[in-house]
C-alpha cells in the first residue's frame, strides 16, 4: 500500500495504451483505487460503456457499495448508453452523476474519461433526488424535495451516523438556474453543508446531461445526501486578487446572463481595453486568466465570462444584471494557493485520505495557459484529489465561479 500526502491507497492498473495522455506520457486506460477511508474509485477511458458497467459491478460486489458518483465525457460515452449498460450490468446498485468539462481521476488532470467513486454500505448511508424540468420549476418545491430527502436519510442512517451529513449537487451548467437552485437546496438543508459542481459538455456549450437511477436528463439538478463515519470537511479556493479597475453592468440580458456594455460601451471593446488586449484577440484563455470579480458580503466572488458573440456581448457563467459593479482580477499561483488550501485542510481534519473536488473549467484552461497545467495535475494526484471540471461550483449557499470547492476525507481509522 502506497503512501502519499498522509494517505494511503491501493491501485490497479490495466490496459496500458500507449497514446500518449495529458502528463506526457503513456495514460491509462483503465485504473481501480481503494482510498482508506473505504472509497473506491473506478476510471477509464475506453469508450465501453458494457465493461465499464461491469466493472463497476464487480467493484460495489467487493467493496459493499450501496451508491456510486459517476462523472462522464460525453466525447467518450452517451448518457443514455452508460445509464442502459448500469441497468443491465448493475442493477441493484443506486447512482447519480452528470457529464463533464475533463475529469480528475487518480492519475491526475484528464479529458474523455468515464470516473466512478463507489461508497461502501460500512461507511456511508445515501439518499439522492433528480429534480427535473429547473426552468419550469419553482424553488418552494426544490426545498421541499430536500427536506423530503433529510426524512429519507434519517430513515436509512443510524443515530450517530445520522448526525454527520454532507449534501452534494450537479447541476445542468447550461440552465442559467444555477444560482436559484442552489439556493433553494441550502435553504432545505438547514445547516447541511453543500457542495457540488455544474454539469459540463467538454467546452461545446451545446447539452449537458445528468443520470441518476435510470434517469437521464437536461435542465435538471440532482441532490445527494451522505451520511458518514468518516470525517470530512468541506472548503473551497481560488486564486485572485482584485484590483482597482471596475466595469459596471450598463446594459445586460439577465435572462440569458449576456453583458451587452460595460461603462456605457460595447462589452468586449470595454473588457478587452480594462486587460491590456483588443476584442478580436479575446477566447476562452483570455477570460480564464483575467476574471471578473463582485463583492458580496464583504468577500469577493469570480463571475466568469463564458465566450464572446459577434455583436461584441459576452455571456457569463453565472447570473448577472444592470448595475453590477465588477472589478478585474488578478490571478495568483494557482499551484500554491490550492497547496495551501489542502495543507490547510490536512490540519483541520488531522491527515487527508482523499479529496472529492470540482474544479472550474477555467482553472484548468488558465493552467494551461500559464503553463502549470502539469504542477496543478501532480497536485491533484499526490494529494487524492478526484472529480471533474464543471461549468460552475456550489458552495454552501452560493454559486461560483473559477473555484476549487471539495471535500476531504481523512481515513477511516481516524473514527474506529
Amino acid at each position: 500500500m502506497a503512501s502519499t500526502h498522509a494517505c494511503r491507497t491501493r491501485t490497479r492498473r490495466h490496459a496500458q495504451n500507449s497514446v500518449g495522455g495529458t502528463r506526457g506520457g503513456g495514460k491509462l486506460a483503465s485504473s481501480s483505487t481503494r482510498y482508506a477511508c473505504g472509497l473506491s474509485a473506478l476510471t477509464t477511458d475506453e469508450p465501453d460503456p458494457d465493461a465499464f458497467a461491469r466493472a463497476i459491478a464487480a467493484e460495489a460486489t467487493t467493496v459493499d457499495a450501496g451508491f456510486a458518483l459517476l462523472f462522464f465525457s460525453q466525447s467518450l460515452v452517451d448518457a443514455s448508453v452508460l445509464a442502459h449498460a448500469l441497468r443491465l450490468h448493475a442493477p441493484s446498485l443506486d447512482y447519480a452523476g452528470c457529464s463533464t468539462a475533463g475529469e480528475i481521476t487518480p492519475q491526475g488532470l484528464e479529458e474523455g474519461h468515464v470516473l466512478a467513486l463507489l461508497l461502501p454500505k460500512a461507511s456511508f448511508s445515501t439518499a439522492s433526488t433528480m429534480v427535473e424540468n429547473l426552468s419550469s420549476s419553482g424553488m418552494d418545491r426544490i426545498t421541499g424535495e430536500v427536506a423530503s430527502l433529510r426524512r429519507l436519510l434519517r430513515g436509512r442512517a443510524g443515530h450517530e451516523r445520522a448526525k454527520r451529513v454532507f449534501a452534494l449537487c450537479f447541476i445542468d451548467g447550461l440552465s442559467y438556474a444555477e444560482e436559484a437552485v442552489t439556493s433553494a437546496i441550502h435553504w432545505g438543508l438547514d445547516d447541511i453543508p453543500l457542495i457540488g459542481g455544474s454539469a459540463g459538455d467538454d467546452l461545446k456549450f451545446e447539452t449537458t446531461r445528468l443520470i441518476s437511477n435510470g434517469k437521464v436528463a437536461s435542465d435538471s439538478a440532482i441532490v445527494v445526501l451522505i451520511a458518514t463515519d468518516i470525517p470530512f470537511h468541506v472548503f473551497k479556493t481560488d486564486n485572485f486578487i482584485p484590483t482597482d479597475e471596475k466595469l459596471v453592468v450598463t446594459a445586460a440580458d439577465p435572462d440569458h446572463r449576456i453583458v451587452r456594455e460595460f461603462n456605457a460601451t460595447n462589452a468586449a471593446e470595454e473588457y478587452a481595453a480594462s486587460v491590456g488586449m483588443v476584442p478580436q484577440a479575446l477566447t476562452p484563455l483570455s477570460f480564464a486568466s483575467h476574471p471578473v470579480v463582485v463583492k458580496v458580503g464583504g468577500e469577493y466572488y469570480c463571475r466568469s465570462i463564458q465566450r464572446m458573440h459577434a455583436d461584441g456581448s459576452l455571456s457569463f457563467y453565472c447570473a448577472i444584471d444592470d448595475g453590477v459593479v465588477l472589478s478585474i482580477a488578478q490571478p495568483k499561483n494557482m499551484v500554491e494557493a490550492t497547496r495551501a488550501a489542502l495543507l490547510d485542510v490536512e490540519r483541520k481534519l488531522g491527515g487527508i485520505d482523499m479529496v472529492l473536488g470540482f474544479d472550474c473549467v477555467l482553472r484548468r484552461l488558465d493552467a494551461r495557459n500559464r503553463q502549470v497545467f502539469r504542477d496543478i495535475s501532480e497536485l491533484y494526484r499526490t494529494s487524492n484529489v478526484i472529480g471533474f471540471g464543471t461549468y460552475g461550483e456550489q458552495y454552501r449557499s452560493m454559486h461560483l465561479n473559477q473555484t476549487f470547492t471539495g471535500i476531504a476525507f481523512g481515513e477511516r481509522r481516524a473514527v474506529e
